[in-house]
């Protein structure tokens, strides 16, 4: 197909489809003449992709760069994409060696505590640094006893998400990064439900009415 009708497959502009081939993000078409070229299901698929990391996910040309790098890395397993697109997540100057986590943060010394095998440079690791400070200068107290309760509920959590990722990279792709923005706020609402139920049962509040 011609890029104008891979942009009438895909609802993506012919712009927009340029400024892919531009950025990396999307694989050059096969040369048919000297101004055209010819765009077959793979092409489809990777603008979708992209567009869904960068519409829902939120991510950067740039970071879906790296993901697609990752991806199109033949010696690449699941759990190293999975690991570039949780990553990814994350704005670049997360990244920065001057954010990271030092070794004797609150979020390092949680999970060293735990026995969590955590990369050292997690951006995840400034980033919960980050809120539990934040929680501190609130007047939250989010002791250690706390926080463990916490992480070990979300390690549970965890074990279903990386339990349900797809084996093909594409596939651990889009359940990680897509997965985690639009789960999140499904994990919140369950976590607002169950607190209503805790305070029920413990007579905190008064339960609803019966039908």
């Amino acid at each position: 197909m011609k890029i104008s009708e891979l942009a009438s497959v895909t609802d993506v502009g012919v712009p927009t489809l340029k400024y892919y081939l531009r950025e990396g993000v999307l694989h050059a078409g096969e040369v048919r003449s000297r101004t055209q070229a010819s765009y077959d299901d793979s092409h489809v698929e990777r603008v979708r992709l992209v567009r869904a990391l960068t519409g829902v996910g939120g991510l950067s040309i740039a970071a879906v760069r790296r993901v697609l790098e990752v991806i199109e890395d033949p010696g690449v397993g699941p759990t190293d994409v999975m690991a570039a697109a949780a990553a990814s997540l994350y704005e670049p100057d997360a990244h920065d060696a001057s954010r990271s986590a030092s070794d004797d943060s609150s979020a390092r010394e949680l999970v060293d505590d735990l026995g969590w095998h955590i990369y050292p440079d997690d951006p995840a690791l400034t980033a919960l640094d980050e809120a539990w400070s934040a929680c501190s200068d609130a007047g939250i107290g989010l002791d250690a006893d706390r926080m463990r309760r916490y992480a070990t509920s979300m390690h549970g959590v965890a074990e279903t998400d990386v339990s349900s990722v797809p084996a093909d990279p594409a596939g651990a792709v889009r359940q990680v990064v897509l997965g985690t923005v639009l789960v999140d706020p499904v994990l919140l609402s369950l976590r607002r439900l169950a607190q209503q139920d805790v305070a029920v049962r413990a007579g905190a509040i008064s339960p609803p009415p019966t039908a």
